[in-house]
């Protein structure tokens, strides 16, 4: 019991160091060192509570000792791989630390969008690992299929691809690559289409300018079906900026409302 309270004390005292951390602060040093006596206390209980299940003590009258020391050579290997195993989560708890605190090796970032209740979380993307739209979408399928909700604060998620400043003009330029990827000119296959546009504390855009100028420039033979569309182009303006993506499947999946997901009915 006592093992079970520490471990959650330390898992609650991991996630405070982590949330310093994510908004590039400094932990303070009194809660690094708590953490890392309360860690070593529990690893060194759990040792001590091993090796005296692996190694009982043995009564100085008995003069036979082979079977014992095979036990005493166990425990001892034992308390080795131990030490080293626990030397090894020193390691990684340091060098996870390190790593989210050197934002240079950050994945994920959160911006200010200044407007409330839209939360923005940049990604950095290398070579070979999977963009906002694959990971997003992954995760709308995983949630289709279990049925549990993955936060109890997010509401939607939305794959942003392109970032422009909110005019005609400029939507209309930053457009043109995220097209020509998601609906091909020499593509046989017609996909059809349906384009969706939300702005916050912006008014001086007209929705229907917007939606015209993102539909025209999706090529033939791909056609729009607001029914039922294969694809979705999610415009997003807020305040003074324009961001854009192209999600699958938007209302097989809730419109990537995560609370409607989890508790449609069957």
């Amino acid at each position: 019991m006592m093992i079970m309270r520490r471990r959650r004390r330390r898992r609650a005292m991991m996630m405070k160091i982590r949330r310093f951390l994510r908004k590039g602060l400094s932990p303070p040093r009194s809660k690094m060192n708590l953490l890392m006596k309360m860690k070593q206390l529990t690893l060194s209980i759990l040792i001590k509570r091993r090796l005296d299940m692996k190694c009982p003590e043995v009564p100085s009258e008995e003069v036979e000792e082979p079977p014992n020391k095979k036990h005493c050579v166990e425990a001892d290997a034992s308390k080795s791989n131990i030490k080293e195993k626990e030397k090894s989560i020193d390691q990684l708890i340091e060098a996870e630390l390190q790593e989210l605190g050197d934002k240079t090796k950050r994945r994920f970032f959160n911006l200010d969008s200044g407007c409330n209740g839209v939360v923005f979380i940049q990604m950095r993307k290398n070579d070979g690992e999977p963009g906002p739209k694959a990971v997003v979408q992954h995760m709308m399928t995983s949630i289709a299929s279990t049925r549990k909700h993955i936060s109890r604060f997010i509401l939607r998620i939305l794959p942003i691809e392109v970032a422009c400043y909110a005019s005609v003009e400029e939507i209309t330029r930053a457009i043109k690559p995220l097209i020509e990827k998601n609906f091909p000119i020499e593509s046989q296959n017609a996909v059809k289409f349906a384009v969706l546009y939300e702005a916050r504390a912006n008014t001086g855009i007209d929705r229907a300018t917007i939606i015209n100028t993102v539909a025209k420039a999706v090529p033939e033979p791909h056609k729009v079906d607001l029914n039922n569309p294969e694809k979705t182009i999610v415009v997003e303006i807020v305040k003074t900026i324009c961001l854009i993506g192209v999600v699958e499947k938007y209302k097989e999946f809730s419109k990537y409302n995560l609370r409607q997901l989890t508790s449609r009915k069957q």
